[in-house]
This record gives C-alpha cells, sequence and structure tokens, in this order.
C-alpha cells in the first residue's frame, strides 16, 4: 500500500516529463532565505539531478551521494546525481546519463514519475529535479574521482518538516547566509539539495494534511 500511494501521488503532483521546457523559470532557489543578497541579471545554466527513490519493501529510500574531496566545486558535499545538460539533451536525459556515469546506475531501471520545480543555484545552475522510481534495490558503483560515497536515506525522514532545519553560515566579511538543512545520522545535508527535498514535499504535501497523507504513504 505505501509504495502504490507514494508512487501514485508522486505521479499525480509531479511536472509532467512532456512539459519540460528549456530555459524555464526557477519556482525555487538559494535565494528564498536570502532575499538581499546581491542578485545580478544572468543567463542559467540548464542543469538536472535525478532523484531516485527506491521502493524497498521495509520503505523507500532516496540515494544520495557525498561528492569526490578532489572535485573543484563543491567537494565533500551531499548531492543528487546529475549536472549539466548536453546540447540536444532534456532534462531526463541528462539526469539519466549523469546517474549512469556517477553511480553505474541502469536507466532501464529508472521508471521517470516526473519534475519538481526548477531550482536556481546561487552559482548560476536553474536545476530540474527529475524523480525517479526504482522498483528494486539496483546494483551500483561510485565512480572514482567523482563520487566519494553512495548512501540511501529513508523518504519518511526527508518528508517530515520537523527534519528541515534552517541553519546559517557567518563568512568572516558579508552578511551571513541562511540555508535549509537535514542533517541524517553522520550525513549533512544541505544547500541546493535540501532545497530541493524542501520543494518536493511542498509539492506533495503542502495542500494537503500532511500527518495524514504522510501516514497514509507509510503505511
Amino acid at each position: 500500500m505505501s509504495h502504490v500511494s507514494l508512487k501514485r501521488r508522486l505521479a499525480d503532483r509531479l511536472l509532467p516529463v512532456e512539459a519540460w521546457q528549456p530555459s524555464g523559470r526557477a519556482a525555487r532557489s538559494d535565494f528564498d532565505l536570502n532575499p538581499e543578497a546581491p542578485r545580478t541579471d544572468r543567463i542559467l545554466r540548464e542543469a538536472a539531478v535525478l532523484v531516485p527513490v527506491i521502493a524497498h519493501a521495509a520503505g523507500p529510500t532516496v540515494l544520495l551521494t557525498r561528492r569526490a574531496d578532489a572535485l573543484s566545486s563543491h567537494s565533500g558535499q551531499i548531492a543528487f546525481p546529475g549536472g549539466r545538460l548536453d546540447p540536444g539533451e532534456t532534462a531526463a536525459d541528462a539526469a539519466l546519463r549523469e546517474a549512469m556515469e556517477e553511480v553505474a546506475l541502469d536507466p532501464a531501471c529508472v521508471d521517470v514519475l516526473g519534475f519538481a520545480e526548477p531550482y536556481e543555484t546561487v552559482t548560476g545552475f536553474l536545476v530540474t529535479p527529475v524523480v525517479g522510481w526504482i522498483a528494486s534495490a539496483p546494483s551500483l558503483r561510485a565512480s572514482p574521482g567523482e563520487v566519494a560515497e553512495l548512501f540511501e536515506t529513508p523518504w519518511d525522514f526527508l518528508m517530515d518538516l520537523a527534519n528541515h532545519r534552517r541553519d546559517t553560515w557567518q563568512p568572516p566579511e558579508g552578511p551571513a547566509r541562511h540555508f535549509w538543512a537535514m542533517p541524517w545520522q553522520d550525513r549533512y545535508i544541505w544547500g541546493a539539495t535540501a532545497g530541493i527535498i524542501r520543494g518536493l514535499h511542498a509539492r506533495l504535501y503542502d495542500d494537503a494534511l500532511a500527518e495524514d497523507v504522510l501516514a497514509e504513504d507509510a503505511a
């Protein structure tokens, strides 16, 4: 019941795959909690991430990665598999390709259910979250040099607003930066990844009695 209910809700509430358009507008961003931060006019670079929901018998989980420490940007941070769109790719194409390259996830194992709202990062990317349903535990392998660790976090944990924390970083100079964070075990899920999860929760549950609907999905 939980898998059927959750998969149906995802398919019903997410933006349809065929509705994706390049150069869309962001519905959420790193600036949501930092409205006074400088924000110049710029052309955002198209990117996509895969939000892989794995339907384990014990309960659904979400696959996440910890980026390799040697990467030139965002090293060591928690992220979804993903990256920039290649010419001619859709968001779904790019998310599945990047997941194959980063964690050896076979695209044939992924049922793409739809998109959450595009998310603008402070670094100038327009990220489309592509939600994929994986019916059973997949065979995975981290790509050396890109991914330091693979792990799964329970869906129920990520969708519980009690676990969504508004944290602050104060640089040596300049204003403080606020961001969403969802610490789980010894992992610190934060920034754009946490913002995308927050947006996914809003897409699925904000117009419903969240506790009742989440209970149905978890039943």
